[in-house]
């Protein structure tokens, strides 16, 4: 019998206090894609420069060749991964963001001009040379320097560098530039990844998420579990888990309140769900955060943190 494949979202944090997470410098050369034969997806927004090597990136069932000198843009959520040419190394560098705090920081209560932002910028890869898009890769190369210098006032100019970039992503959006669009089975269900991370918090059914990706919810169940290895309930339970980790690792609030925030209905329910994906209570979790990092790599097939 062929074996099922899935989907494996990998969970970043930004640092507090700063706008991204950069990977930058000789880490992160390397030969990309070895032994892993499965896409990947993560909770936050993605760049990367090319500066070395040659390969191919995976988009579902496109496969696109890079070369040095290409950027990238991928939306959270969407599937992808990065495989160098068989026996050489890439040298790849990245900016991971969340682009909402980005456009709320600009429009401050200005709802729907963020939500429209994020609209636009939220569905397509960029993906091309960077004479194509020097506007972008300057500013983003631009990030990873000040990221790497971290001179005096690194943070505000960072802001400003990142709210530059997203506007240019805008435009080349608006402008309807050619760019990478990607169909397929597994990135039909990447709305319902998108609305449960916008969403995490309400009463989210089945037929809800099946109504995202616009297809019925027998074939959302069974298209979700054979890419991921995991239901779409046990996936809800997971986010809404790891957010509460965020939550009770940056406040004290007490456990009813991270409970409603994250979605849980009642104390009791968090607890049950928190265990079972995580092996222990909030309660013992809070009392030695640093437990979250190695459990999460435990959890199912489809979820680990970072690289």
């Amino acid at each position: 019998m062929k074996k099922k494949e899935f989907i494996e979202m990998r969970y970043y944090d930004v640092p507090q206090r700063e706008w991204v997470l950069a990977l930058t410098g000789p880490d992160w050369i390397r030969e990309y894609g070895e032994g892993i034969k499965y896409l990947h997806f993560h909770n936050l927004y993605e760049i990367g420069i090319c500066r070395e090597g040659t390969g191919a990136m995976s988009f579902d069932r496109k496969v696109i060749p890079y070369h040095a000198g290409m950027v990238t843009f991928i939306p959270a959520s969407y599937p992808h991964t990065t495989t160098s040419t068989p026996g050489t190394r890439s040298f790849w560098e990245y900016l991971f963001f969340d682009p909402a705090i980005v456009f709320r920081s600009v429009y401050m209560d200005g709802r729907l001009k963020q939500r429209r932002a994020m609209d636009t910028i939220g569905k397509d890869v960029l993906f091309g040379d960077i004479r194509d898009y020097i506007s972008f890769f300057l500013l983003a190369d631009e990030i990873m320097k000040e990221m790497t210098r971290k001179d005096p006032y690194y943070i505000e100019k960072v802001h400003a560098l990142l709210t530059a970039l997203l506007f240019e992503v805008v435009r080349i959006e608006d402008a309807g530039d050619e760019k990478v669009k990607i169909h397929g089975e597994q990135v039909a269900i990447q709305n319902a990844l998108n609305y449960v991370d916008a969403h995490f918090a309400e009463p989210i059914r089945i037929e809800d998420l099946a109504r995202e990706c616009s297809i019925s919810e027998t074939h959302f169940r069974r298209l979700f579990s054979a890419s991921f290895n995991i239901s779409p309930v046990e996936y809800l339970n997971m986010i809404r888990v790891i957010r509460a980790c965020d939550l009770m690792k940056t406040s004290n609030e007490s456990m009813k309140s991270v409970a409603v925030k994250c979605g849980f209905s009642t104390v009791s329910t968090f607890d049950r769900n928190f265990k079972s994906v995580l092996g222990v209570t909030p309660y013992q979790w809070k009392k030695d955060p640093k437990n979250y990092e190695s459990r999460l790599l435990e959890v199912n097939v489809s979820v680990r943190r970072g690289w």
